[in-house]
Parts: structure tokens; C-alpha cells; sequence
């Protein structure tokens, strides 16, 4: 008859038969709550921000340059925006005065700004860049 002999750790083991102990079955404890969490009622920070912490990308037309501080205004307020200078395109001076209104606001919010089409300028707000290459689609 073979023996059965106990290690340090306390397993059953037979010499020169079974290299490996026998295995004790732990019992685990089992825990029965009441309680649940409802995941719909579970906010994350991130998604706990209020209406007016979201940023919105907007698109806008500058006439004159007296539209000016109502569109630099949303920057301040965080937004992204898009500008369609169409209408002063022609008048150098006006479009000059624009485009430098622009950069100081930009780099008065640590933002950016850049044109991004024809007639177009955006103007993004502190912790974003605009990239200035274009993202070509096709091989």
C-alpha cells in the first residue's frame, strides 16, 4: 500500500506517483445583496458637464468689420468657428483688419487660426491646433 503524506503547506501528496499535490477545494464564500447600481443613473465626470461647458463648432459670415466682436466673442466662450468672408473678399483693408482682429484673439486665447478654404477662416479656441496640411482621401 502507498502512503499519503503531508507537505509544509498542508497537501496530500504520494511519493514517487503524483508530482502535484492533490488539490483542497477552497469554499468560496458567497455574498446575496440586495443592492444593485443602476448604470443609467451613473454619471462619469466627463459627462457631467453642463450645457454651457460643450463646445460647439459654428459657422458664421462676416459682412463688415463691425461683425467682428460678436463672432470673436464665441471663441472667448470656448467655440469653434468657421468664417465665410465672401462679402468683404474684395476690400483688402477690411480683410486685412479681420485677419489680424483674428490672430490677436487667437493669441489672446491660446488658441489658433488659419484659412481652410477659399473664403474660408477658422478660429478654434485654447487646446486646439488646426492642422495645416490637408487629409488626402484615395491611394
Amino acid at each position: 500500500m502507498i502512503g499519503v503524506h503531508k507537505d509544509p503547506k498542508g497537501d496530500m501528496t504520494m511519493p514517487g506517483i503524483l508530482k502535484k499535490p492533490f488539490i483542497r477545494r477552497q469554499t468560496e464564500a458567497v455574498v446575496e445583496t440586495d443592492r444593485y447600481i443602476d448604470l443609467g443613473e451613473l454619471v462619469f465626470e466627463e459627462e457631467s458637464m453642463a450645457e454651457g461647458d460643450i463646445s460647439w463648432v459654428k459657422v458664421a459670415e462676416i459682412y463688415r468689420y463691425e461683425d467682428l466682436p460678436k463672432l470673436t466673442n464665441e471663441v472667448y466662450e470656448g467655440n469653434v468657428i468657421i468664417i465665410d468672408y465672401s462679402a468683404i473678399s474684395n476690400d483688402q483693408m477690411t480683410l486685412k483688419k479681420v485677419i489680424e482682429e483674428l490672430k490677436m484673439v487667437a493669441k489672446d486665447t491660446g488658441g489658433d487660426v488659419a484659412g481652410v478654404g477659399k473664403n474660408l477662416l477658422m478660429i478654434v479656441p485654447f487646446g486646439m491646433r488646426i492642422l495645416r496640411e490637408k487629409i488626402k482621401g484615395g491611394l
